[in-house]
């Protein structure tokens, strides 16, 4: 049985050359980067070239990137940072959209319940929020707005140049969670505008367990992690040499090969919706046509026309060996449909019938064309068309 591995956002693979860049920092290379001695030395130059390296390729300076364990505690960080520096609860705001990551969402609920005002921005149909809707939100009271750059289920970009920009009208700290965009499409913290931003390494073929999160110099947070002064006392605990090291090495990589598997994955994408569209009549293309990352298709049976289980579509291409999800892999598991989708409209039975293909390096045409014959047979199988 073939194997297809259509789940990129959820993981990559790692790159056979990051995990060659890393061994040495396992075994030979492997002091302390707090210790002052040569074996430490030596790890902590290692641990700071990454750190440059990475810093750059999002326009940031050397000291504004600071390493954590991967996208979710960055978000994290982001929130709980701010808001308690704001001091009294009663009087802090933060704003967000409703199609957020759960990393952003949980947090800000979390804090909710502690008596910080939260307000969640609609979208539109197509995922996109509005500026002037985040615009109405600004008040003396709000700490954070924090806006997703691309959406990790449909793909959709947000305007966030302009949203960054009313924000520092204001005074108002901006933070993006960028974990599914850098690396596949140019992010650049100058040209946005923004005070902080998320990344992880294992989107764009690096380790597991690292990511990393920018912060503006001047900005003022509050620590995550306590108990050390490394990170230059942002974030406690022995740094990550090796994986610091495959982090960098998978930007590197990126900064070579962003453009041309961008071109190459989104003639894929174009392929993959093209033989969908001529499948199934009642599909639904979920996010924006043209302002979408290139490696996220996200396809919904619409419910008014045909009725389809949505986890026999993802069980029955898994027996077919190709590999979806319908949305966060970090909500695969959950009986819920997606809060994206039922933020953009969509009904609870459409939301349901969901798959998410995201594209890789690695993916090909032959693949794309296997997958649309395998969805073909089951969803002859698990759907049932609704009669007018």
């Amino acid at each position: 049985m073939k194997q297809v591995y259509l789940d990129h956002c959820a993981t990559t693979p790692i790159d056979h050359r990051v995990v060659e860049a890393m061994i040495p920092y396992y075994s030979g290379d492997y002091g302390n980067a707090s210790s002052i001695h040569g074996y430490g030395r030596k790890a902590r130059r290692a641990l700071e070239e990454s750190r440059e390296q990475i810093a750059q390729f999002i326009g940031a300076k050397y000291d504004e990137l600071f390493f954590t364990s991967g996208g979710t505690e960055s978000d994290n960080h982001a929130v709980y940072g701010i808001a308690r520096v704001r001091g009294d609860k009663r009087t802090s705001k933060i704003v967000t959209t409703a199609i957020e990551h759960h990393a952003i969402l949980d947090p800000v609920e979390s804090l909710h319940k502690e008596g910080i005002i939260a307000k969640l921005v609609k979208v539109d149909r197509d995922g996109m929020v509005d500026p002037d809707d985040i615009n109405r939100e600004l008040d003396d009271d709000v700490s954070l707005v924090s806006v997703v750059h691309a959406n990790n289920e449909v793909g959709t970009i947000q305007p966030l140049k302009e949203i960054a920009s009313m924000c520092r009208d204001r005074g108002v700290v901006c933070h993006t969670d960028a974990v599914q965009s850098v690396g596949k499409i140019s992010v650049n913290v100058q040209e946005l505008g923004i005070d902080l931003l998320s990344m992880s390494a294992h989107k764009i073929y690096g380790p597991k367990g690292i990511g990393a999160i920018y912060i503006k110099k001047g900005t003022k947070i509050e620590s995550f992690m306590k108990g050390g002064s490394q990170e230059s006392n942002r974030r406690a605990g022995t740094e990550n040499v090796p994986l610091a090291v495959g982090f960098a090495k998978a930007i590197e990589l990126c900064s070579r090969l962003m453009e041309e598997d961008g071109v190459r994955i989104l003639r894929l994408k174009q392929l993959l919706r093209q033989r969908i569209a001529e499948q199934f009549e009642e599909v639904i293309f979920n996010g924006h046509d043209t302002k979408c990352l290139p490696q996220i298709l996200n396809v919904s049976f619409d419910s008014t026309k045909r009725l389809v289980d949505g986890e026999a579509l993802i069980m029955g291409l898994d027996l077919h060996g190709v590999a979806v999800t319908s949305g966060s892999a970090c909500t695969s598991g959950s009986l819920e449909p997606s809060h994206v989708l039922l933020a953009m409209g969509r009904d609870e039975l459409t939301a349901r019938a969901t798959i998410r293909f995201s594209l890789g390096r690695g993916t090909t045409e032959e693949e794309i064309n296997y997958t649309v014959d395998a969805l073909k047979e089951v969803v002859e199988r698990a759907g049932k068309t609704r009669k007018n």
